[in-house]
């Protein structure tokens, strides 16, 4: 499964560019990869992972603004259409890295 969160923060203010940053910040640190812009995915093992992330995201987002949070399949990550771009290969986006011990 992945977790793909979509957000608008506003920045007008210093406090709300703060809160854009931590929440940025937040999400890196938890796994997350940049898509574009404002769009950050996770990949999630099973459904009780997935609802673990969103959790974590919903007690980590900021008290303005817009943020979404989408659960899709590999399957349906996959038929993703790229339009314009190219795909960044640098990370390994993958069920590979699980390390089991």
């Amino acid at each position: 499964m992945r977790i793909i969160v979509f957000f608008d923060l506003p920045v007008v203010t210093s406090s709300q560019r703060r809160e854009y940053v931590k929440f940025r910040k937040f999400l890196i640190k938890s796994g997350f990869m940049m898509l574009q812009e404002s769009v950050y995915c996770k990949l999630a093992l099973n459904g009780t992972a997935a609802n673990a992330i969103i959790d974590n995201v919903h007690k980590s987002s900021p008290p303005e603004g817009l943020v979404q949070l989408l659960t899709v399949t590999e399957k349906q990550y996959s038929k993703m259409d790229l339009i314009i771009g190219d795909i960044k290969n640098d990370i390994l986006d993958s069920d590979e890295r699980l390390v089991v011990l």
